[in-house]
């Protein structure tokens, strides 16, 4: 398995606890420790966090004493945790809070790093174990390979040769989302991205934000909202 000195992992929490929660304790459970972003959460998820906190050992960086920015904070969330991986000299791994890793996940991604890679992701599945959001394109993909699609951030690996070559201080602050831009970015700078078909997790999407389920649901009212109120936006 590999060394926690050799990888940071980081999960952004924004409610949905008991989804969360899972997610936490998938980690914990595969022998890993990681750090928890909380961003915003209601008072009840702050109140749980603290408990898993107490209970497990993992830090929690409670994003409103930091910044009056509004959820969501991934852009601070990356800069924080890019920081942090750099001096340690390590990998970053970033779990969203709807995906539930195997033991073998975290530790498999790692195995795949070597110079010139950039980004590692494993492929999302849902509970069923069919390929799912946003991996749907890799549905007819057989082999693990390098990818020059984006990568989401549900489960995935940036190296540290690639945080070493990109600061993440010149993300664009009007944006929401970072997954599309960084994947590319790590492309377009030469490093080769990984999708790995055969690391599966299980991911509940947008378990932590419901009103983008309308996505599925109602498409019309989910444009509206992103294009109008100018939400979501990569």
């Amino acid at each position: 398995m590999v060394n926690d000195s050799m990888i940071h992992i980081i999960m952004p929490v924004k409610d949905s606890i008991e989804t969360a929660e899972k997610a936490i304790r998938a980690i914990l459970q595969s022998g890993y420790t990681l750090t928890v972003y909380d961003d915003y959460s209601s008072k009840e998820t702050a109140s749980r966090l603290k408990e898993l906190s107490d209970e497990t050992g993992i830090e929690i960086v409670s994003i409103s004493e930091h910044t009056v920015h509004p959820s969501p904070n991934y852009r601070w969330v990356l800069i924080d945790a890019q920081r942090k991986a750099l001096e340690q000299g390590v990998s970053l791994v970033i779990v969203e809070s709807d995906v539930m890793v195997r033991q073998e996940t975290i530790g498999r991604m790692a195995d795949a790093v070597c110079p010139g890679v950039g980004m590692v992701a494993a492929v999302t599945h849902d509970e069923e174990g069919n390929v799912n959001f946003p991996y749907e394109y890799a549905r007819h993909i057989n082999q693990d390979g390098p990818c020059k699609k984006r990568l989401s951030f549900c489960c995935t690996l940036l190296s540290n040769e690639f945080l070493r070559a990109y600061d993440f201080g010149r993300l664009d602050p009007d944006k929401n989302w970072y997954d599309v831009h960084i994947s590319h970015t790590s492309v377009q700078l030469g490093f080769t991205n990984i999708l790995q078909l055969s690391n599966p997790v299980v991911h509940m999407p947008h378990s932590s934000r419901p009103w983008k389920q309308l996505k599925y649901t109602n498409p019309i009212l989910y444009y509206w909202r992103k294009l109008i109120l100018r939400r979501d936006k990569i």
